[in-house]
């Protein structure tokens, strides 16, 4: 009976080591071309039809990443599923000067057009940067430090900082802290949405 089970046991474990060799042997490596990121003030969207309504725009502050995404073999769609973007934005702290607040924010794209340029963003509302600097303009002065991460199936693929040394998100330090007080957010979250439509990469939609 012992010498049936190992047999068994055996045979199983074979099947499993070649499944996975011809899930390897078909798996695609991904490479990503990324450029530094870049941060601008941005007024807010103004908008025709309907009833208009009198405002004075605001400083929205937009940081993005140029990126241009390879996969070998390519598949017949010469789109790649899906990417996950980690931003880390280091601002100044407006209570506690000399230090920085770190915020952070997950973005995952879907269809992305292969060996293309395309961009990925996010952005600090007016509010937010009212609250961090008691201005209404001139959003981009608070920033320290912009880096970011870029994951293909779970692996890093690209990563780049615009000061500092990349991987400074992860650095312990007394100068820096995480905070979720002013929410970084993805292009969909802004009135931007629907601007550009071509020059950015698709946010993937929270299903409820």
């Amino acid at each position: 009976m012992n010498a049936v089970l190992r047999k068994i046991l055996l045979l199983s474990a074979s099947a499993i080591i070649a499944g996975l060799s011809i899930g390897s042997a078909h798996g695609q490596a991904a490479k990503v071309a990324a450029d530094k990121p870049a941060f601008d003030d941005l007024q807010s969207p103004e908008f025709s039809g309907g009833k208009q309504k009198s405002f004075k725009p605001k400083d929205w502050l937009e940081i993005e990443v140029k990126l241009k995404v390879s996969l070998a073999p390519e598949p017949k769609s010469k789109t790649c599923d899906r990417i996950l973007v980690k931003w880390y934005v280091a601002v100044k702290n407006p209570d506690k000067p000399r230090t920085m607040l770190l915020l952070t924010k997950d973005v995952e794209h879907v269809n992305i057009p292969l060996d293309e340029d395309i961009y990925c963003s996010v952005y600090l509302s007016p509010a937010s940067l009212k609250r961090l600097t008691g201005s209404d303009r001139a959003g981009k002065s608070v920033v320290e430090a912009v880096g970011y991460e870029v994951l293909v199936n779970g692996e890093k693929v690209a990563s780049d900082t615009t000061k500092f040394k990349v991987g400074w998100w992860n650095a312990a330090s007394d100068k820096i802290s995480r905070s979720d007080a002013v929410p970084l957010l993805n292009k969909s979250e802004t009135p931007f949405r629907d601007m550009w439509w071509d020059r950015y990469a698709e946010v993937s939609e929270q299903r409820r």
